[in-house]
């Protein structure tokens, strides 16, 4: 496919979605900065488009619909003029005052300043038959699949809130579902952790990791291994949802900006600048502690602003010169 060069030279390029990038969007729209959002051609919207009730994010006192959320940040972002692309980044230059970003088709882009906010992935279990059996009994999203393990038995991998709402949706088409878990507590909230404990569905197989699954054109059963006394063991059933937690995304940039510790992109203190300057980060990939809608999108806030405030410095610059 023949790339093609945009000769335009914007403000500000937003690459991803969820509340960081929508927020970031919003805020850089009512700037006047005409931001444009590459959200991302399978994950715009972010892990909320995988979410059923959202009871915790202000303003919605009866809760709201995951993906009903992110539609209403997208429009709101369009409304006051940020473009919404629905296509994918391969690869950025980010050195420089101008940064180059390159998508799946060969277009290119250009910009001032670039804000990151390409959240973080499903941790998967790294078991040999796991992919395999990806879509025949191996999930990652109960909100997407569950509607096929009706009157099942299937099991929940992990013990966070992500861990402990998968399960507890889960309840509404499965027969049994147990949660297993490697250590003798969960890690969840304590309001999550006791709807869980507290439901007539949901087993629980505690000091345990999965170290295997069988079935051939279909997940039939699951071999734990118990991390106290060593004892192996089989569970039936045939469907397995991993929530293990994420891991940020940060292959484009990986090579180019600094990184954290635990994997996600390094910014100054409470600020979404990077170790570049004019790139900003925002949303779950500068974020390992926290990682909720509201924050995220309080870093995305950030993140305009922190891009306001340096095309503003830019220009009082040049002016000057």
């Amino acid at each position: 496919m023949t790339s093609a060069q945009n000769d335009e030279i914007r403000d500000v390029i937003i690459v991803g979605s969820g509340p960081s990038g929508y927020t970031a969007a919003i805020y850089t729209a009512r700037a006047n900065l005409k931001p444009l959002v590459i959200a991302g051609s399978v994950t715009a919207g972010g892990e909320l488009m995988n979410t059923t009730d959202v009871e915790n994010f202000p303003g919605f006192p009866e809760g709201i619909m995951g993906p009903d959320l992110m539609d209403n940040m997208q429009k709101q972002a369009e409304r006051f003029g940020a473009e919404i692309l629905f296509d994918d980044v391969t690869a950025m230059d980010l050195a420089g005052e101008i940064k180059t970003l390159s998508l799946a088709d060969g277009t290119t882009y250009q910009a001032r300043t670039v804000i990151i906010s390409t959240g973080s992935a499903y941790r998967e279990l790294g078991l040999d038959d796991e992919k395999r059996l990806s879509g025949h009994g191996v999930s990652w999203c109960a909100t997407c699949d569950g509607f096929f393990f009706r009157e099942q038995n299937i099991a929940v991998i992990g013990g966070g809130d992500s861990a402990m709402e998968e399960a507890l949706f889960l309840t509404k088409f499965a027969a049994k579902v147990t949660v297993v878990h490697r250590r003798s507590e969960l890690r969840a909230s304590k309001i999550m952790a006791e709807r869980a404990l507290a439901h007539e569905k949901i087993d629980f197989v505690w000091d345990s990791e999965v170290v295997g699954i069988n079935g051939e054109d279909k997940v039939q059963s699951i071999e734990l291994n118990n991390l106290v006394n060593g004892a192996k063991s089989t569970l039936d059933v045939t469907g397995i949802f991993v929530a293990i937690g994420n891991d940020p995304r940060v292959d484009l940039v990986k090579d180019q900006l600094e990184l954290t510790s635990e994997g996600t992109i390094a910014v100054e203190g409470r600020t979404s600048k990077t170790s570049l300057p004019g790139v900003f980060a925002a949303g779950d990939v500068i974020d390992s502690t926290y990682r909720q809608a509201i924050t995220a999108a309080a870093s995305g806030c950030a993140a305009a602003q922190d891009v306001e405030h340096y095309l503003a410095n830019v220009n009082e610059t040049v002016a000057t010169v």
